[in-house]
């Protein structure tokens, strides 16, 4: 493959570049501040929404959906989306600027692919135009939810409208005070074979029935003004029309949506990877510890040089599974998609982790974006499958591969 960005990739990432230092770096500390202060709970920085409207001026905007999706996006590959999304990546909310953030891309996805003309007015556009926010609920608190097929949340047809009952957690961006709309997985038939019981189903905001039972913290950080929630349905009645694609096709549909979510986290992590690598450097060049900088020490400069090996291989492989999701698809190229999911979330804990222990004591202080880098990749060490799963999965698949031959 051919890892030179092509040139329209090019003059986006130079656009973006751009746009992040003259309106995301100068008010990245004032975000940050406001997310943290109580009296701002659940409230969405007015800055977001005002560096909205302009990246969608300059059109940087759904820079993440496929030509597939067409007219929708900008029409680039996965590969030609990797260095724009790594950019993105250097802040942690920065992607939402760019309608390019979680869980809105995966579910964006989901509702052009499978989702009636209907639901494409009612949600998808308004999605698209940044206007309002959704969430993802398929994890829950009672079964191991890294096997999907575990999922005990129940969608019973009750005439011309379906009744869902059951617990979520991990629900992300369901205090967002602009979500309107949850995609719900849950089982129709538990009589069925074992990957045709669940299906996917829209559940608008607000619906009686629908309790949030608390916030979740990551790392005690409430992740405001998104975060993340407990939530338990009773009785959640929604008309028979917000089945997406059927009874049975929800894990069909699972699988389809968390490959690209789980390259886009990557894409990202490496682009946080590279900045906390940044900031390792000028801090050992310009401190100065016992009678000489701290850059003069060997073993520095040797976390150093593993840094940037190690960025500079999940950047690579990332690319490359970013090709393998172009030319062959999701379900061929799941080898790839592990191999990344596996490599870079932990890539970016390590290196991040130098990078702090470098800093001493200020690399744990909200001082610097450091900490907010570590969480970000540990989550992601569990969201979208945790590790242990996908190398299972990975492991299974070699083993296969090498007898086959």
């Amino acid at each position: 493959m051919d890892f030179n960005y092509s040139d329209k990739s090019r003059q986006l990432l130079d656009e973006i570049k751009s746009f992040m230092a003259e309106y995301v770096y100068p008010i990245e500390e004032d975000v940050f501040n406001w997310n943290h202060d109580p009296a701002n709970l659940w409230v969405v920085p007015p800055q977001i929404e005002e560096l909205k409207v302009l990246a969608k001026e300059k059109g940087l905007w759904n820079l993440f959906l496929p030509e597939e999706y067409m007219p929708y996006g900008a029409g680039l590959t996965n590969l030609e989306y990797a260095p724009l999304a790594e950019e993105m990546g250097r802040v942690i909310w920065a992607a939402e600027v760019f309608n390019c953030s979680a869980p809105d891309t995966g579910n964006m996805e989901v509702l052009a692919r499978y989702g009636t003309e209907e639901h494409k007015k009612e949600y998808l556009e308004p999605l698209l135009n940044g206007k309002i926010r959704s969430s993802y609920l398929m994890t829950e608190p009672q079964v191991a939810s890294s096997d999907a097929t575990n999922v005990e949340t129940s969608i019973a047809r009750d005439g011309d409208e379906y009744v869902i009952n059951g617990r979520k957690w991990w629900s992300s961006c369901v205090f967002d005070p602009r979500n309107k709309i949850y995609i719900v997985m849950g089982k129709t038939d538990t009589s069925a074979a074992r990957h045709a019981q669940q299906s996917m189903i829209l559940v608008p905001a607000g619906s009686d029935g629908f309790e949030i039972v608390r916030p979740l913290r990551v790392l005690n950080d409430l992740h405001s003004p998104h975060g993340h929630a407990e939530v338990r349905m009773t009785d959640v009645r929604v008309p028979f029309e917000n089945l997406l694609l059927g009874e049975g096709r929800g894990f069909e549909i699972a699988q389809g949506r968390l490959g690209p979510g789980r390259i886009h986290h990557c894409m990202r992590l490496i682009g946080g990877a590279q900045r906390a690598l940044e900031l390792m450097c000028e801090r050992v060049e310009n401190r100065v510890a016992f009678g000489k900088k701290i850059s003069e020490n060997s073993s520095i400069r040797q976390d150093i040089a593993k840094s940037v090996s190690e960025v500079q291989q999940a950047r690579l492989l990332t690319q490359w599974a970013s090709d393998r999701l172009d030319k062959e698809g999701n379900k061929v190229s799941k080898d790839a998609l592990a191999m990344i999911k596996i490599t870079v979330p932990r890539m970016c804990q390590e290196v991040t982790d130098r990078a702090m222990q470098s800093f001493g004591g200020i690399g744990l202080a909200q001082d610097t974006i450091l900490p907010e880098i570590f969480t970000y990749a540990r989550l992601c060490r569990l969201a979208d499958g945790p590790d242990e799963v996908h190398m299972s999965q990975l492991g299974k698949l070699v083993i296969k591969d090498v007898l086959s031959k």
